[in-house]
């Protein structure tokens, strides 16, 4: 999914986001939750544009010791032109869709759904909010930070959190 030298030029509207274009590994993320047992993962991100003012992106997640693929999610990020809002529209394999809104500030980007659809035969606890902030920590470091809540548990507490580091 990464920008080609044939590929069109980056909105105006993306600029407050240029800096989360490429592709990014995470080796060591970790994830905990009051309903799970803590884990760690790896995680490849890939954030590309086709010169319209969205970012179109996947998450890919696999196990940390065996490699074996985990969680999926595709989506966009689409920024309101002339403004700090954006919004991210997600879609998980593991039957969530999820609509987040919030502000890009600099090189971080904080997000909180509104609306969190699940299929119909999903398995409970059902998710009911999601928390995500973007942060660069250097040129070559992207971090995410993920807060969750579900029927189970309230308000939102800590899930995940990763450093990618840029390979593209």
């Amino acid at each position: 999914m990464s920008a080609s030298p044939a590929s069109p030029p980056l909105h105006d509207a993306l600029k407050p986001l240029s800096w989360l274009l490429g592709t990014w590994r995470g080796e060591e993320g970790k994830g905990d939750y009051p309903t799970i047992k803590d884990f760690k993962y790896k995680e490849e991100v890939k954030f590309d544009h086709v010169g319209q003012p969205n970012l179109e992106f996947s998450f890919c997640s696999s196990h940390y010791e065996t490699g074996k693929p985990l969680h999926r999610e595709k989506g966009f990020l689409k920024i309101q032109p002339g403004t700090s809002h954006l919004a991210l529209v997600n879609t998980q394999n593991v039957g969530i869709v999820e609509l987040s809104e919030g502000e890009v500030k600099g090189q971080e980007i904080t997000l909180e759904s509104h609306t969190i659809g699940r299929m119909t035969f999903g398995k409970d606890p059902a998710v009911t909010k999601i928390q995500r902030t973007f942060r660069l920590v250097d040129a070559d470091t992207l971090e995410q930070v993920v807060h969750m809540e579900t029927s189970a548990t309230a308000p939102a507490q800590h899930h995940l959190s990763i450093q990618y580091k840029k390979v593209a």
